[in-house]
């Protein structure tokens, strides 16, 4: 089988900092879990950023019987437009689409936006002008619907 792009598995891999790779953003003591969701959601809306999946894992921990379920939901957003634009260009791009946005209870109750580091995607990637462009402003579409997700912004 072949592999178009695939490093080989060296056996002194780098370490990596996945600290470097996500942003994370607390949600604010006095705004709940939902309501940081229907924030989100809701600006997601506002900023034509389409709503294309959702996995809830805490129903997941509870079927399977796993203890100290906590919360855990990932939502899934898409412009479609963008999407189409970053596949012609490199069809790569797909594995990294659509865009996550993880909400997760830590072990203090405490609730966490957690998505890709676009930013950090966008500058070691090798896009034209244009599509450079538009992945910045997705990004900054995403940062918003974290900002209103976390203070609770309807």
């Amino acid at each position: 089988m072949e592999i178009i792009g695939a490093a080989t598995p060296s056996t002194n891999p780098p370490m990596m900092n996945i600290d470097q790779t996500v942003v994370k953003m607390p949600i604010s003591e006095d705004i709940s879990i939902e309501e940081a969701v229907d924030s989100l959601t809701l600006r997601a809306n506002d900023l034509n950023v389409k709503l294309v999946g959702y996995q809830n894992l805490t129903q997941g921990y509870k079927k399977l019987g796993l203890p100290n379920v906590k919360y855990t939901e990932i939502y899934q957003f898409c412009d479609a437009k963008v999407a189409q634009k970053m596949l012609r260009h490199e069809i790569g791009y797909v594995a990294y689409m659509p865009c996550r946005i993880a909400v997760v209870e830590d072990e203090h109750g405490q609730g966490w936006f957690v998505m890709m580091n676009m930013d950090l995607f966008i500058s070691m990637s090798q896009l034209p002008p244009s599509l450079h462009e538009e992945a910045v402003d997705m990004s900054d579409k995403l940062m918003e619907m974290l900002d209103a997700g976390v203070n609770g912004e309807l």
